[in-house]
């Protein structure tokens, strides 16, 4: 099979936890060197997975001098112990969605199962929402489980990880995919820092689950 590829849902949502700085050192250095100097200065490169990941991460990729430069930094360089569905541990990505509906779901699957783990009946937590275009080309699996059975394992992320690894090495800018959490939403994860642009704030949501339930509350906050 041929793989095809496509442009990146535009806008693309995401929803990051609002307890997470919205401005960082990023937004506000001029040049790679000043970026290093104040994560140094900041201690980030003390911590010793942020040193690895920056190093892994070419400077023509780093995202600075621009609102919500830090946004965009700290989703590759701040990562999951096992990653994500198309990341794994080394390098983070950018996980986003065709709608904010799309969105809520995912985020509110990944606190379910938090509150699994953690033994607890119920959680919520707010998040703020960034509207953002990605650039470039997309290796286009959406429709395509027979083709990619590995990318949609539910309960693994192997076969998705070793997938993302390889487009990521690739010249393509990302994956674009079906939702496991909504059914007829559209995702998108991109690797490349410097593809993700016109990153702007938007509403913010409480979002809260009960851990034996399907059932996800979205509650837009006012301004």
């Amino acid at each position: 099979m041929t793989d095809s590829y496509v442009p990146a849902p535009r806008p693309a949502f995401r929803l990051v936890p609002s307890r997470f700085p919205p401005v960082g050192l990023f937004d506000t250095v001029a040049t790679a060197a000043d970026a290093a100097a104040v994560m140094e200065l900041a201690g980030w490169t003390n911590d010793r997975l942020v040193a690895e990941r920056i190093d892994r991460l070419p400077q023509d990729q780093w995202v600075y001098g621009r609102a919500n430069a830090s946004i965009v930094m700290a989703s590759f360089l701040h990562v999951a112990p096992g990653g994500m569905r198309f990341n794994g541990a080394d390098l983070g990505a950018w996980y986003a969605s065709a709608s904010i509906v799309t969105a809520a779901a995912e985020v509110g699957h990944h606190l379910r199962r938090e509150a699994a783990a953690r033994s607890v009946g119920t959680m919520r937590r707010t998040y703020r929402t960034y509207s953002a275009t990605l650039t470039g080309d997309f290796l286009d699996i959406c429709g395509k489980q027979t083709a990619y059975p590995d990318a949609y394992t539910p309960g693994s992320y192997d076969g998705a990880q070793a997938l993302g690894e390889r487009v990521r090495a690739s010249a393509a800018a990302g994956i674009a995919y079906d939702s496991l959490r909504h059914r007829g939403g559209r995702n998108v994860v991109g690797y490349r820092p410097a593809g993700i642009t016109d990153v702007v704030q938007t509403d913010h949501f409480e979002i809260g689950v009960e851990a034996a339930s399907r059932r996800i509350d979205v509650r837009r906050l006012s301004a």
